[in-house]
């Protein structure tokens, strides 16, 4: 018997059965799991209503992914000639990576933060997007990135983050993984309704202040 007849076989014997053909793999850690798909349409509507913030961070999706969550954001920036007081970000359970899609900018990271404050827990970076975290004044010895089209940086958990300079604006896909889950997952339908909602929640994570635009 042929290969290709051996598999026509189980695929029928499998079926008489009422047996799967193709099972998922042991021990995949996400159980049945679908793919998410963000067409560029959407992305591109939400940098659009980010149009005149100074800053704009906006969540586009959040799945469930088994052992974490990863949720897709974009974010617009504005010219900063210098940086804004006790506007250094620090996440202290979500990681971070960016993907500049345009723009440049001046990124500083690192761990030693001074006069770090932590946010509230109703703030609503905390709530929806990036969990427990704070804001501080400067970093010590940080690493100085210039950042500028088609870059990527990857932000540990803890790690402080702060813009000290940006040309004329930079524009980021941002991606969040959320192994604790504990920002709220956010599906396609839920995007459809916030941008058919009009309205502009912002949140300025840059200057550790919320602003509605």
């Amino acid at each position: 018997m042929t290969n290709k007849k051996r598999i026509v076989q189980f695929v029928l014997t499998a079926a008489a059965f009422g047996l799967p053909a193709l099972a998922q793999a042991p021990g995949a850690t996400c159980n049945k799991c679908s793919a998410t798909y963000i067409p560029n349409e959407e992305i591109m509507q939400y940098l659009k209503r980010a149009d005149g913030a100074g800053v704009a961070d906006q969540q586009v999706r959040a799945v469930d992914v088994g052992k974490t969550n990863v949720a897709i954001g974009v974010v617009y920036r504005g010219k900063l000639d210098k940086p804004n007081k006790q506007s250094v970000a620090e996440h202290s359970h979500v990681s971070e990576v960016y993907h500049v899609l345009d723009g440049s900018g001046t990124l500083v990271t690192g761990w030693d933060i001074t006069d770090l404050k932590l946010r509230p827990a109703d703030d609503r970076a905390v709530v929806l997007l990036n969990g427990p975290g704070g804001n501080g004044m400067t970093i010590r010895n940080g690493a100085t990135y210039q950042l500028k089209a088609g870059d990527m940086i990857v932000i540990p958990a803890g790690v402080g983050h702060w813009f000290t300079k940006i040309d004329d604006h930079i524009r980021y896909v941002m991606v969040r993984i959320d192994p604790e889950k504990l920002a709220p997952l956010k599906t396609e339908a839920a995007s459809k309704a916030d941008l058919a909602s009009g309205e502009k929640g912002y949140r300025d994570s840059a200057a550790g202040s919320a602003s509605k635009k």
